[in-house]
């Protein structure tokens, strides 16, 4: 019996001791009994710190911008970001030179 997995909604999923897993995004959740934990998304940078909106960040190697002429250099400080709904991946917010960034959070660490 297969259930969809709550990040994906695929149902390519399989019970690891106390937990679902899906194959195709890599999500955990527990088994059942535990819908708390399923409704709240956490939010980790690079180094598995939790991220909370309004949080400053730094950004841990060079990365180019879609629609921008300059990268986004090492060590760039983003403050104020913002929390994509129901996405653990992302997060929303602006540098000094680049407005409306939406940057991958493995690529991020807590300042």
């Amino acid at each position: 019996m297969s259930t969809s997995c709550p990040q994906c909604t695929l149902e390519n999923t399989y019970v690891d001791g106390d937990h679902h897993i899906c194959a195709d995004c890599g999500f955990e959740w527990p088994l059942a009994g535990d819908e708390v934990a399923t409704d709240t998304l956490v939010v980790r940078d690079s180094n598995g710190n939790v991220l909370a909106d309004g949080d400053t960040v730094v950004v841990i190697k060079d990365l180019k911008v879609k629609g921008a002429s300059i990268p986004l250099k090492q060590g760039t400080v983003i403050k104020h970001i913002r929390l994509v709904p129901d996405d653990a991946e992302h997060i929303e917010g602006n540098s000094d030179k680049i407005k409306g960034l939406v940057l991958k959070t493995c690529f991020l660490r807590k300042a």
